[in-house]
């Protein structure tokens, strides 16, 4: 009888689960100004400081026969270079993107990892300002490609009018092609990245959550299993997690590879 009475008690006060309010922190520096910051702006602020010292004291310190930092760093670059934009356009064409391409791999799994940091816990790209940014930047970045390199008229024509279509599938078909290459593709980068982002917090707060009423907040020794159990799906979720951040930051970078290279002559 005690342990159903305790079991009614913890459904009936419950863990704190994460709410939507969460992305909607109050503002905690320079309350009031143009330049108010509340918790998820100041994570973007710091991480990119972070970023910046990395890689400047790594240049600063780099040597012709590089340590297991430096190494690790390089690999990085060398990945995004030769595996997504080199891969993509080629070595001619992607010369010009990879400062782009290697800026926004990092950016974004860095500010992915955050959900995992101790201290941040949550994802710097969990609210819709960061994703939307990076997909206007790969927009605007294809549309200057497609400007420069076979101007604007050429290229409509090239997307909007696809060969061999008949004239009456031709009134269908444009409208829909119009509305993918304005909006399909960056809507679909940030939706993607933004949805995946806000899925995983979800999901791991959750977990903790849990996990912490059923360990701590509950006296109940019949509910500890299940709290063990929670922690541990905290645990492979955080790692699980940790692979998303890597994942999503891999897809956002090479499908703006993709849709620049797109902007680009067929025969060039």
């Amino acid at each position: 009888m005690a342990g159903l009475v305790s079991a009614q008690m913890v459904l009936a006060s419950g863990p704190n689960f994460p709410t939507i309010n969460d992305f909607l922190p109050p503002e905690i520096l320079f309350q009031g100004t143009p330049f108010a910051l509340n918790r998820i702006v100041l994570i973007r602020l710091i991480m990119t400081v972070v970023i910046l010292l990395v890689l400047g004291i790594t240049t600063m310190r780099a040597k012709l026969i590089p340590g297991r930092w430096q190494g690790a760093v390089e690999w990085m670059l060398g990945f995004v270079r030769n595996n997504i934009v080199y891969e993509v356009m080629g070595e001619r064409r992607g010369k010009r993107y990879v400062p782009m391409i290697t800026t926004m791999f990092m950016t974004i799994f860095l500010f992915n990892l955050c959900e995992v940091i101790p201290g941040a816990n949550i994802a710097a790209t969990a609210t819709i300002a960061m994703p939307l940014v990076f997909a206007f930047w790969t927009f605007f970045q294809y549309w200057i490609a497609a400007a420069r390199e076979q101007g604007l008229g050429k290229y409509l024509r090239h997307e909007l009018i696809p060969k061999g279509v008949p004239l009456p599938v031709l009134i269908i078909v444009l409208p829909m092609q119009l509305l993918d290459v304005l909006v399909v593709r960056p809507v679909s980068l940030m939706v993607r990245l933004f949805a995946n982002m806000l899925a995983g917090y979800f999901i791991l707060e959750l977990c903790l959550a849990a996990a912490q009423y059923f360990l701590v907040n509950v006296t109940d020794k019949l509910m500890m299993p299940l709290g063990g159990f929670m922690l541990i799906a905290a645990l492979v979720m955080t790692l699980f997690e940790s692979f998303v951040a890597a994942l999503q930051a891999f897809i956002f970078a090479t499908l703006s590879t993709v849709y620049i290279n797109l902007s680009y002559p067929e025969e060039a």
